[in-house]
């Protein structure tokens, strides 16, 4: 049974960084796709980012283009995210998931499984 375990979200002021870090463990997720979401409260979850099974392909949510950054070490099983110049809209509980079927990205087809239980982000102003 695949596990995954987030860690390094905290409290960072607005203009900050944080990297997030999503370890996985109990299978090949090596061969699969990973993605980064969010969620909020009150707010429904949110994909963030997408990386393909060999960290060739990227994909980004509009509201994060250009600050975040989805990467994947050699032997595939820890998927990290880097987050510049975060802002308060960041704030969030944010969860690793692998992809079934996809390079982590919603438009191709993707099939989410194996959650991990996330990790807080909060962005002050």
């Amino acid at each position: 049974q695949v596990q995954l375990v987030e860690s390094g979200g905290g409290l960072v002021q607005a203009g900050g960084s944080l990297r997030l870090s999503c370890a996985a463990s109990g299978g090949a997720v090596g061969s699969y796709g990973m993605a980064w979401f969010r969620q909020a409260p009150g707010k429904e979850r949110e994909w963030v980012a997408g990386i393909s099974w060999n960290g060739g392909s990227t994909y980004y949510a509009t509201s994060v283009k250009g600050r975040f950054t989805i990467s994947r070490d050699n032997a595939g099983s820890t998927v990290s995210l880097q987050m510049n110049s975060l802002k308060p809209e960041d704030t969030a509980v944010y969860r690793c998931a692998v992809d079934l079927t996809g390079p982590g990205y919603p438009a191709m087809e993707a099939k989410f499984a194996y959650w991990g239980q996330g990790t807080q982000v909060t962005v002050s102003s």
